[in-house]
């Protein structure tokens, strides 16, 4: 985890939303989401966010510019974008494009449940055991039932704040390749915390 402490830079309310209005006028292909690395560097910078706050405002707005930034694959690939307190409490969640199923829903409770357990990134998850979910399964020693509760793939990523004990709330992308599931979060939150 990066001990840097970020703070967003458009506190602006409705600069997400600006940003999604941006991005349907904009149209053309989409920039590349950035691909997260898959060793140690990892847990340095791709693993979790420590923030100086993380408010509902911050959720709406984070998860507009999450929706902005993937409105351009939404022809190609929809995905679900959920953004939870720790205790469960769903602050944003929204389709882009039409075509997710319960099975999106399914993956990002997994994916949560993941984050929240073990207190790191999915994609941190699957780079220490390689992908190997019976490895995963194994190491904790959980039935396959169990271990159908998490998800190490990538889009799972723990907010912190400054100050407080423990993960705050957990942000998870559904839909892409779970590289970019990651890296997309990532992406968004680097661009518009500093």
């Amino acid at each position: 985890m990066s001990s840097r402490v970020l703070r967003r830079r458009d506190k602006t309310p409705g600069s997400g939303l600006r940003a999604v209005i941006a991005a349907q006028e904009r149209g053309g292909s989409p920039p590349p989401i950035p691909i997260p690395p898959e060793a140690a560097t990892v847990k340095l910078d791709f693993d979790s966010f420590l923030l100086e706050s993380f408010t509902a405002e911050d959720a709406w707005e984070l998860g507009h510019l999450l929706y902005a930034r993937l409105l351009p694959f939404s022809g190609q690939r929809p995905t679900l974008i959920s953004i939870a307190l720790a205790n469960g409490q769903v602050l944003f969640q929204s389709a882009v494009g039409s075509g997710t199923t319960l099975d999106n829903e399914i993956w990002v409770q997994r994916k949560r449940n993941t984050v929240l357990r073990f207190g790191e990134s999915t994609w941190f998850q699957h780079c220490k055991y390689a992908g190997d979910e019976d490895a995963f399964r194994l190491k904790f020693g959980m039935s396959h039932d169990q271990a159908e509760k998490y998800a190490i793939h990538g889009g799972g990523v723990p907010i912190r704040v400054k100050g407080v004990e423990g993960i705050v709330a957990v942000v998870v992308v559904s839909g892409l390749r779970q590289q970019e599931d990651h890296g997309v979060i990532v992406d968004v939150i680097n661009n518009n915390w500093e």
